[in-house]
């Protein structure tokens, strides 16, 4: 039999990083209405399957007393394990450890377990409740999230990265999750790269961190946080939900779910698109009436919603859905939904998710504003995702398709696999309205009644140039279809399309226009 003191030592450092920075500490973050790092552990992996590697680092700085305040595991806990039965590896910072703050061990064990989830292909996940760097440490704990950024860059496109931010996170620790997929938020949450102390410091501006960097406003205002909640376990479900949406990585397809409930809802359509293009309707009614129940995810819900962009199932396939919102600015595209539609687009061709587009855009947003903020340069972005993707990709035209914003939504020359098209579609370089006063703006001024005179024209002009029928014709629009019968071919078109592969061009990469 060995010694007894051998097994007594181990059992005694296992129980001291088992603790974290201690009962008060934990009080703490309890009173804060946070989960310890440990409990976090605990509810997004399933029963037992976590396996908690490098439990023993330790800082090695001894300055400014940090030799007093070495504990096993040196604020992050990092490992592997199951979620809904699929491996995940993940790291996850311990606030009730010198603040989570991220020093030069600290750094080295999030980076190793990155490591490993490169190697194994397999989703990363990262829960962040730091103070920020350890300033004690100097320049080696700046050099530990340069390391963070590099392997999430490398990991980009290869696995899904997942980033949860359940306390504070500021300073360069903001970068690595604003590089990674999806960016969960709880209420505690702040997220921001300078504090309110160094603002009111630096620019003389009074505002709270919650202001400042809260879910609200990266949910609403920033676009940084994809999905928000108001507490941990919320925040960890979400996670738990959008990885069931997603492979492990992008040599694999995303899960099918052999339990998916099909319905069959297309004829209420007509009860919920107006034929009259001034009325508004909630595309998100619509996407409801053919995809499988409860499957709609959506991303980013609360920013630029005049885009929706959601995962959703048919037929117990996985799809990622983008969709003009009419009833939010009417459609139309700007500088922020272009944004967001482009990385959700490239996300899911990184991923081999088929793509399905949603169509009624009046246009891009016009302004002076949106000029001099970059509408040309933002818009292109949306036109090189749609035109670099390789997945499947079906469009449906529902109402309005005009101008540059038509060939922007994933039109039939932009490469698009299959276009339908409702008989109420109307594709034009612009609207009725603004297409007469240009064309017929001599013969409405030298009418006897101009009002009436336009109105006439808008009339005639709407039924012989704007019908889906001529893009038909020209082989713009692959067929025009009822829309009771929208389910069914847009799900016949994804199983025909679903061992399409498109050999990659041979080159580096684009230059897509950030």
């Amino acid at each position: 039999m060995w010694d007894k003191k051998y097994i007594d030592e181990l059992n005694q450092r296992r129980a001291q990083a088992l603790a974290g920075g201690g009962e008060k500490r934990v009080e703490a973050q309890h009173a804060k209405g946070k989960l310890t790092a440990r409990e976090r552990v605990e509810y997004l992996f399933d029963p037992n399957s976590f396996v908690e590697i490098e439990t023993l680092v330790e800082s090695r700085g001894d300055e400014f007393g940090m030799a007093e305040k070495k504990i096993p595991g040196d604020g992050v806990i990092i490992g592997y394990g199951t979620i809904n039965g699929r491996y995940v590896y993940a790291s996850i910072e311990d606030f009730t450890v010198m603040g989570g703050t991220l020093g030069e061990y600290h750094s080295k064990k999030i980076c190793q377990i990155m490591d490993m989830a490169i190697k194994m292909r397999a989703p990363y996940i990262s829960i962040n409740d730091s103070g920020g760097a350890r300033i004690e440490e100097g320049i080696t704990s700046l050099d530990g999230y340069s390391g963070m950024f590099y392997r999430n860059t490398k990991a980009s496109g290869l696995i899904p990265q997942i980033a949860v931010i359940l306390g504070p996170c500021a300073g360069g620790a903001c970068y690595s999750p604003a590089i990674m997929d999806y960016v969960f938020m709880s209420e505690p949450g702040r997220m921001f790269i300078t504090g309110p102390g160094v603002v009111k410091s630096a620019i003389g501006e009074d505002i709270s961190a919650e202001e400042l960097g809260g879910a609200e406003s990266h949910t609403t205002k920033s676009g940084v946080v994809h999905f928000a909640y108001k507490s941990d376990a919320e925040a960890l479900d979400g996670v738990k939900r959008l990885l069931s949406y997603l492979p492990s990585n992008c040599s694999e397809k995303p899960p099918f779910n052999p339990d998916f409930r099909g319905i069959e809802n297309s004829y209420k359509i007509q009860d919920i698109v107006p034929d009259n293009q001034r009325r508004v309707y909630n595309v998100k009614d619509v996407i409801n009436t053919f995809i499988d129940k409860d499957s709609f995810f959506e991303v980013q819900e609360h920013f630029a919603q005049n885009v929706v962009v959601a995962f959703a199932r048919l037929d117990g396939e996985v799809i990622g859905i983008v969709a003009n919102q009419p009833c939010f600015l009417g459609g139309v595209l700007d500088i922020n939904s272009s944004d967001k539609a482009s990385r959700f687009i490239r996300f899911c061709d990184c991923f081999n998710i088929p793509l399905l587009t949603l169509v009624d855009v009046p246009g891009f947003m016009p302004g002076k504003d949106q000029e001099h903020g970059g509408i040309i340069r933002h818009g292109a972005k949306l036109l090189y995702a749609y035109s670099e993707a390789t997945v499947p990709r079906i469009t449906l035209i529902m109402r309005k398709a005009f101008g540059g914003a038509y060939i922007g939504m994933n039109s039939k020359g932009m490469d698009a696999d299959v276009v339908f098209a409702w008989p109420i579609a109307e594709t034009a370089v612009m609207g009725a309205e603004s297409a007469v006063d240009i064309v017929y703006k001599k013969q409405i001024n030298e009418a006897s009644d101009p009002k009436v005179e336009k109105e006439k024209l808008i009339r005639e002009y709407e039924d012989h140039y704007m019908t889906p029928y001529i893009a038909a014709q020209r082989g713009f629009i692959d067929e025009v279809i009822l829309p009771e019968e929208t389910r069914k071919k847009i799900s016949d078109s994804f199983k025909a399309l679903k061992y399409k592969n498109e050999m990659g061009r041979n080159k580096k990469h684009g230059n897509i226009p950030l």
